[in-house]
C-alpha cells in the first residue's frame, strides 16, 4: 500500500502532509506526557519489529503479494497514538533510506498505514470491548477484526486519493483496492489474532490494562524476533503487492515517479554480491535505523518539555 511519487496531484499530497504533520505531532507530545524512558525502548523494538515484518511480503490469490502493516497490532498494545508514532518511524525510515513509498507522498502513506489504521483499529476494538465486555472470545475476535479493518480502511483511503488525483475514476480503484486488501486483510488480522493470543497467554496484564509498555520484559523475545523476520526477508514474495497490482491492472503503474535519490533501494545493498545477505543487512540497518529515529524523538520530545519547565519557573 505504499505509494511512490508521482501517483498523487499536489492537491492531494500537499493537504494530507499537512494532516500527517500535525496529527503525529500531537501524538509524539501525548506520548512524552504519558510514558517513562523505562517504557520508550520497548516502542522502539515494536517499531523495528514492525519495519522487519513489513519485508515478509506472502502471497495472495491471483500473482499478488501482501505484508503484514502493524497499525492495529501497535494499537492493541500501546494505544492509537503510540501507534500512529511507531508507524510515522517506521514509513518515514522505508522513503527516505529504502525508496519503499514516494517521499513526496510520504504524508499520504503516513495517513494512510499509520493515522488511518491505528485510529480504525482502535475504533473496532473499543467498540468491541464497550458493547461486550471482557469476555473470553472478544479478545481475539476484536484483534482479528481491527486488523482486518485498519487494512482495508488504509486501502480504501489510498484509493479515493488516487481517484481525487484523476488517476483512475472512483468506482472503478475502490472497489479494486478494497476487494484485493480484504484478501489481504484477512493474513493481517490473523496475524494480529495470534499475536494478541500470545501476548495474553505470556502477558496478561499487557492485554488488561492499556496502555503498559513498561511491564513488558520482552526484550530477549523481542529482538531474537526482529532477527529471525530479518533472516526470513530473502524468502519474501516476489509478486506485487497489492497497489502495485492494482496499478498495473488499471494502467497506471507508468505513472510513479523514481525517488530523487538513492540509499539502500529495493532492501538491498549496492555493491554486496550476494543478494540474500544484502536483503538481510539492509533489514537489520532498518531496524536498528527505526529504533533510534523512535528513542530520539521521543527523548528529544521530553528534553524540550523539561527546558520549557525549566523557564517557566524562573
Amino acid at each position: 500500500m505504499h505509494i511512490p511519487d508521482g501517483f498523487l496531484s499536489p492537491s492531494v499530497v500537499l493537504p494530507l502532509w499537512g494532516v500527517s504533520a500535525g496529527i503525529s505531532g500531537y501524538a509524539l507530545r501525548r506520548v512524552s506526557r504519558e510514558l517513562t524512558e523505562r517504557e520508550t525502548p520497548v516502542i522502539g523494538v515494536v517499531a523495528a519489529g514492525i519495519f522487519a515484518a513489513q519485508m515478509l511480503n506472502f502471497p495472495i490469490a491471483g500473482g499478488t503479494s501482501g505484508h503484514l502493516m502493524g497499525a492495529a497490532l501497535a494499537t492493541l498494545l500501546f494505544g492509537p497514538w503510540v501507534a500512529i508514532l511507531i508507524m510515522t518511524c517506521v514509513l518515514t525510515i522505508q522513503a527516505l533510506v529504502f525508496q519503499d513509498g514516494g517521499l513526496i507522498a510520504l504524508g499520504a502513506n503516513i495517513f494512510n498505514m499509520g493515522i488511518v489504521g491505528a485510529l480504525v483499529a482502535y475504533a473496532v476494538d473499543q467498540t468491541l470491548w464497550g458493547v461486550f465486555g471482557d469476555r473470553r472470545w472478544m479478545r481475539p475476535v476484536a484483534a482479528f477484526l481491527a486488523g482486518w479493518t485498519a487494512v482495508v480502511m488504509g486501502a480504501l483511503a489510498t484509493g479515493l486519493e488516487l481517484a481525487l488525483s484523476g488517476l483512475v475514476p472512483a468506482d472503478v480503484v475502490l472497489p479494486a483496492m478494497g476487494g484485493i486488501h480484504a484478501l489481504i486483510g484477512v493474513v493481517e488480522g490473523l496475524i494480529t489474532m495470534s499475536a494478541v493470543a500470545f501476548l495474553s497467554a505470556v502477558r496478561r496484564e499487557l492485554m488488561i490494562e492499556r496502555p503498559v509498555a513498561g511491564r513488558i520484559p520482552l526484550w530477549t523475545a523481542g529482538l531474537a524476533l526482529i532477527l529471525i523476520l530479518t533472516l526470513l526477508a530473502p524468502l519474501a514474495s516476489a509478486d506485487p503487492d497489492g497497489l502495485e497490482r492494482v496499478a498495473e491492472d488499471l494502467g497506471f503503474i507508468q505513472a510513479a515517479r523514481p525517488s530523487a535519490f538513492s540509499l539502500l533501494p529495493d532492501y538491498t545493498i549496492p555493491g554486496l554480491p550476494n543478494e540474500s545477505l544484502a536483503t538481510i543487512l539492509a533489514g537489520i540497518l532498518g531496524a536498528l535505523m527505526v529504533f533510534g529515529l523512535v528513542v530520539i524523538l521521543w527523548l528529544g520530545q521530553r528534553s524540550r518539555r523539561g527546558e520549557r519547565a525549566s523557564n517557566s519557573k524562573t
